[in-house]
């Protein structure tokens, strides 16, 4: 069963469709779906452009090399828990 996106996941998955010209509807991405591998089936080159998305609309950083990362992009929900928590 498909979990519905709270209004700032809704944000995001409309950041990660423009930014990385995903043919699909931001409101279809199941917010507890991996981003990477299966699920979206996003890779490392797209990882580092929603890092450049990110940081441009949001003021923060993601570094390639943050040991982090594995948690940050797990799902479209632990991106925005991420992004809310390093802007607080």
């Amino acid at each position: 069963m498909k979990s519905e996106q709270t209004d700032f996941e809704c944000e995001i998955a409309q950041l990660l469709v423009s930014s990385l010209n995903l043919a699909l509807d931001p409101v279809s991405i199941d917010p507890e779906e991996p981003l990477f591998r299966e699920g979206l089936g996003l890779d490392s080159i797209d990882m580092l452009e929603i890092a450049l998305a990110i940081s441009q609309h949001y003021g923060i950083q993601i570094r390639s090399d943050d040991p982090e990362n594995a948690t940050i992009f797990a799902s479209l929900r632990a991106l925005a828990a991420a992004i809310k928590a390093r802007r607080a």
